[in-house]
C-alpha cells in the first residue's frame, strides 16, 4: 500500500477499522480521478495550443533563434534592435508572428488596415494586455492607462473636461513661461556663444515644470522605472513577483515607486487641505485669475451621482498624467529639436514660427520617432482581418506604432524627414490610422491636445531665439523603453540669436 494512503488512514483514524478496505479504495479512486482530471486538462491545453498554432500558421514570421527561445533576445530595446526590426519590416508589411519562448505567440500589426479591427474594437473585445501592462500597476495604480470596464469609463468621463479646449487656453501662458525659463538657462550656459546641451535633460525639466514644478529626483525615478519595467519584460524569470522583488532590480523598482508616490501624495494632500479649509466656493475664488491645473480638476470632479474621486484614484491619475504628460512630451519635443537641427533648411524657414508649419514639423518628427513605439491588446474574441485571416481568441496583439510609421507601403521614403507629408493644403490619401503617435480607438491618449499645444509653443519660441545644430562628436542611438529615449542623450549645439526687431 502507498505510504501516503497509510498516512491518510491514520489521520482519519481508519487504519484499524472494518472500513479500512473501503477507505483505501475510495482514496485511490479519488487520487486516480484527480490525476485523470489533470491529464484531461493538460491534453485540453495541448489541443488548444495545437489548434492555435495551426490557425497562426498563415502569418509570416522571421527566422527564430531556436525552438526553445523563439525570437527572444533578437529584437532588443536598443539601436541595433530597431535596425533589425526595420529589416523585417522591409519584407513583411502587414502582420508579423513572433514567439516569446516556445509557447507564447504574439502578432505584431504594422499596417493601418490591420490595426483598425483591433484598435476600433470595444475595450471588452480587445482590452489592454496584463502581461505587458501589469508590470506598471505598482507604479501607476488603477489610472486611465491601466483601468478597465466601468471604472475606466467613469474616469474617462470625469477627466475629459480637463482637456477641453477652453481649459487648455490658459495653459499657453504657462507653456510660454516654462519655455522662457529653459531658454534663460540656455543663454546663461551659452554665454553669447555656442554650447552643446542634452535636449532630453533640459526638455524633461521644462515639461515637468509645465505640469507641476521641477524636481530632479522625480525625473530620475521616472526614467529608472521606465528602464526597469522594460528590462523585466525581457527577463522571463522576473515575471514572477516573488522572484522579482527579491532581486536588485525589484528593490530599485520599489524605491523608485516610493519616490514618485511620495511626490504626488504630498501635492494632493496639500491641495485637499486647502480645499477643506476654505470650502469649494472660497477656494475657487482664490483661484480666480490663475489656471486650474490637472490635480485641481481631479479634486473637484464628481460623477453623475455626485461621487468624488478618492485620494487613491487621484494619485493613480496624477501619476499616470505625470508619466504620460511629462515623459512622452519630453521625448517628442527632444526628437523635434533633433530633426530641426539635422535638417536646418526647415529651421530657417520664415514661416516656421507660424503654427501650421510648426505643426507639420512636429507631426513628421512624431512619425519618425513616436514617443510610444507600441501598445498591446489581448483579443477576447476572434477578430477578422481585411484579407480574410483571423486573429484567434486569446492572442496578444502588439500594435507597432513604430512599425506602421516606418512601413514603406504606407510611407514611401520613410527614413526621410519631410514635414510636407502633413501639409493641410495638399492632403495625401492615407488611412487615419497611418499616423497614430497617440494610439487610436476608444482608448486613445486623452491628453494629445495638451501635448501638441505644449510642443507647438516650445518649438516656435525656441526657433525665434536659437539656432540648433547637431553635435557631431556625440552619436545619437535610439533606446525604445516605455518611451523612445536615447542611450546617451540628444546633444545639440545651441546658439543664441540676436533679438528680433
Amino acid at each position: 500500500m502507498l505510504p501516503v494512503t497509510e498516512h491518510l488512514l491514520h489521520l482519519l483514524g481508519l487504519e484499524k477499522t472494518s472500513f479500512r478496505l473501503y477507505a483505501v479504495s475510495a482514496l485511490l479512486l479519488s487520487l486516480l480521478f484527480l490525476v485523470f482530471r489533470l491529464l484531461l486538462k493538460f491534453l485540453s491545453l495541448c489541443w488548444h495550443f495545437y489548434n492555435t498554432c495551426r490557425r497562426l500558421s498563415c502569418f509570416p514570421q522571421p527566422p527564430r533563434r531556436n525552438w526553445l527561445l523563439g525570437h527572444l533576445g533578437m529584437y532588443l530595446p536598443n539601436e541595433t534592435g530597431l535596425q533589425d526590426e526595420k529589416k523585417v519590416l522591409d519584407n513583411i508589411h502587414h502582420v508579423i508572428l513572433v514567439w516569446m519562448g516556445p509557447i507564447l505567440p504574439l502578432l505584431v500589426l504594422v499596417h493601418p488596415d490591420y490595426i483598425k479591427p483591433v484598435v476600433s474594437a470595444s475595450a471588452a473585445i480587445a482590452p489592454k494586455d496584463d502581461l505587458f501592462y501589469g508590470f506598471l500597476k505598482p507604479w501607476l495604480g488603477d489610472g486611465l492607462l491601466l483601468s478597465k470596464g466601468d471604472k475606466w469609463s467613469r474616469h474617462r468621463r470625469l477627466l475629459t473636461p480637463a482637456f477641453h479646449f477652453d481649459i487648455l487656453k490658459p495653459y499657453m501662458k504657462i507653456f510660454n513661461k516654462c519655455t522662457d525659463i529653459m531658454h534663460a538657462k540656455w543663454r546663461h550656459l551659452a554665454e553669447g556663444s555656442v554650447v552643446s546641451l542634452d535636449m532630453f535633460e533640459h526638455v524633461s525639466l521644462m515639461t515637468l515644470d509645465g505640469l507641476q514644478k521641477c524636481m530632479s529626483d522625480y525625473i530620475s525615478a521616472i526614467i529608472e522605472l521606465s528602464a526597469l519595467v522594460v528590462r523585466r519584460q525581457y527577463r522571463v524569470h522576473h515575471h514572477l513577483d516573488f522572484i522579482y522583488y527579491c532581486s536588485a532590480d525589484g528593490r530599485r523598482f520599489r524605491q523608485a515607486c516610493d519616490t514618485v508616490h511620495r511626490f504626488t501624495t504630498e501635492v494632493i494632500q496639500e491641495r485637499r487641505r486647502a480645499l477643506c479649509q476654505l470650502g469649494v466656493e472660497a477656494w475657487l475664488k482664490a483661484k480666480q485669475g490663475k489656471t486650474l491645473d490637472f490635480i485641481d480638476v481631479l479634486l473637484l470632479a464628481k460623477d453623475e451621482d455626485g461621487k468624488e474621486l478618492s485620494d487613491e484614484d487621484i494619485r493613480a491619475e496624477a501619476d499616470t498624467f505625470m508619466f504620460e504628460g511629462h515623459d512622452t512630451t519630453s521625448s517628442g519635443l527632444s526628437w523635434v529639436f533633433f530633426n530641426l537641427a539635422k535638417y536646418p533648411e526647415y529651421q530657417e524657414k520664415d514661416d516656421l514660427t507660424q503654427l501650421p508649419f510648426t505643426t507639420m514639423c512636429i507631426k513628421e518628427s512624431l512619425r519618425q520617432f513616436p514617443p510610444v513605439t507600441l501598445v498591446s491588446r489581448r483579443c477576447t474574441e476572434d477578430i477578422k482581418l481585411p484579407d480574410g485571416r483571423t486573429i484567434p481568441k486569446g492572442i496578444i496583439c502588439l500594435v507597432s506604432i513604430y512599425g506602421t510609421h516606418h512601413n514603406t507601403t504606407v510611407w514611401p521614403d520613410s527614413k526621410v524627414y519631410n514635414p510636407y507629408r502633413f501639409d493641410p493644403d495638399n492632403p495625401q490619401q492615407r488611412s487615419p490610422l497611418a499616423f497614430v503617435p497617440f494610439s487610436a480607438g476608444p482608448r486613445n491618449c486623452i491628453g494629445q491636445s495638451f501635448a501638441m499645444a505644449e510642443m507647438r509653443v516650445a518649438v516656435a519660441l525656441t526657433l525665434l531665439r536659437f539656432r540648433l545644430s547637431v553635435d557631431r562628436t556625440r552619436k545619437v542611438r535610439r533606446k525604445p523603453e516605455l518611451i523612445l529615449r536615447t542611450e546617451n542623450g540628444i546633444w545639440l549645439n545651441v546658439e543664441p540669436l540676436p533679438p528680433r526687431a
